[in-house]
C-alpha cells in the first residue's frame, strides 16, 4: 500500500462537470440558456429563468456556472467552434470550380443549416451587452469569413481593384446576413424553403451581372 508523500495533498478527484453526468447536465443547461436567450435576449435573461427552463433549481445551475456571463461564454465557445466547422465546409478549394448557382448552394447551405439548427447564434452574437470575449471571437470569425468571400471574388473577378472587391464582399455579406434573419423568422417547412430560394435568387442576381460584365475598374496590366 503506497504512502502519500509528506506535505503533499492527496490528488483531487476530477471535477464533477467533467464526468459524463456532469456533461449531460451542462448540455441541458446550455440548451435551456439558448432557449431563454432566443426568447428574451441576453440582457433580459436571468439565471433563474435558465434554471426554470432546464427544470432544475438555481442551486443546481450554480454548481456548474457562477453567473449568466459564464453560461454565455461556454455557449458562445461551442457555437463558434461549430460555426467554424460550417465555415470550413462552405469555403473549400473544390468549390472554386463550380458554376455560380452550385457555388452559392455549396457556400450557403452549410451556413443556413447551422443557423437554423442554432437560432441562438444570431440572438447571442448580435445581441446588446454580450460578454466582450464573445464579441471579440465573433468579430474574428466575421473577419475570417469576409476574407474568404474576398478570396472567392478574386478568383471569379480577377483584376478587380482591391477596394471594389472589398465592397462586393461587404455587399454579399450584408445580403446573406439580412437573408438569414428572414430565413430564421420563417416557419419551418415550405415557407422557410421558399425564403431560402429567394435569398439565393437575390444573391445570384447581384453576382451574375458582375461576372458577365468585365468592364469593372481593374488594375492596369503591368
Amino acid at each position: 500500500m503506497s504512502e502519500e508523500t509528506p506535505g503533499t495533498a492527496p490528488e483531487e478527484p476530477k471535477p464533477r462537470r467533467r464526468q459524463a453526468r456532469g456533461e449531460r447536465r451542462i448540455a441541458q443547461l446550455l440548451q435551456a440558456a439558448a432557449n431563454v436567450f432566443c426568447a428574451k435576449g441576453y440582457t433580459a435573461a436571468s439565471t433563474n429563468a435558465i434554471a426554470q427552463e432546464a427544470s432544475v433549481s438555481p442551486g443546481t445551475l450554480y454548481q456548474y456556472f457562477p453567473n449568466k456571463e459564464a453560461i454565455a461564454l461556454e455557449l458562445g465557445d461551442r457555437l463558434l467552434a461549430e460555426m467554424r466547422a460550417a465555415h470550413g465546409q462552405a469555403f473549400t478549394p473544390a468549390n472554386l470550380g463550380l458554376p455560380l448557382p452550385e457555388l452559392v448552394d455549396a457556400v450557403l447551405d452549410p451556413l443556413i443549416e447551422f443557423n437554423c439548427q442554432h437560432p441562438v447564434f444570431l440572438a447571442l452574437m448580435h445581441g446588446s451587452e454580450i460578454p466582450g470575449r464573445i464579441a471579440e471571437d465573433h468579430d474574428a470569425l466575421h473577419a475570417s469569413m469576409l476574407a474568404r468571400v474576398g478570396d472567392l471574388m478574386t478568383h471569379y473577378l480577377p483584376g478587380t481593384e482591391p477596394a471594389q472587391r472589398d465592397r462586393i464582399a461587404d455587399m454579399i455579406f450584408a445580403i446573406v446576413k439580412g437573408g438569414l434573419a428572414l430565413v430564421l423568422a420563417a416557419p419551418e417547412g415550405a415557407e422557410r424553403d421558399a425564403v431560402i430560394t429567394e435569398l439565393k435568387t437575390v444573391l445570384l442576381r447581384y453576382l451574375e451581372p458582375l461576372l458577365a460584365d468585365r468592364r469593372l475598374t481593374t488594375t492596369p496590366s503591368p
